[in-house]
């Protein structure tokens, strides 16, 4: 696995398993919603994730931009739907998105590479 896409995968699932054994009722229900809310249900789940990946753009919030980005991959999303979403999120948040579709164009490359070295 890539060092980028595998780094980011490892310190995510350390910290959330740190988080969730403190047991803190509040940070357990948002995680339960989060989950709950890409479920397939009246959008498809390509859709829902998609619509996480450009609130994440336009927020700047590069971690949740990689777990999106992963999701959209696995999900089967091209990368040309990608970019287009991308390209949607950049023309809503502004230029100061830039540096955040560069890190996701990036973290999209690794992930190809990924899928390339396991056919």
């Amino acid at each position: 696995m890539s060092n980028l896409v595998k780094e980011f995968n490892d310190y995510r699932s350390k910290m959330n398993e740190k988080l969730l054994a403190d047991n803190n009722k509040i940070v357990k229900r948002i995680f339960n919603l989060d989950t709950n809310a890409y479920a397939e249900g009246v959008l498809d789940v390509k859709t829902k994730e998609l619509l996480g990946l450009v609130a994440s753009a336009v927020l700047r919030c590069d971690d949740c931009v990689k777990y999106h980005l992963e999701n959209c991959h696995k999900e089967g999303i091209s990368k040309e739907e990608m970019m287009e979403a991308m390209g949607i999120a950049t023309l809503v948040g502004g230029t100061i998105v830039v540096p955040h579709l560069r890190r996701a164009y990036e973290f999209w490359e690794e992930l190809e590479t990924l899928n390339l070295n396991n056919n």
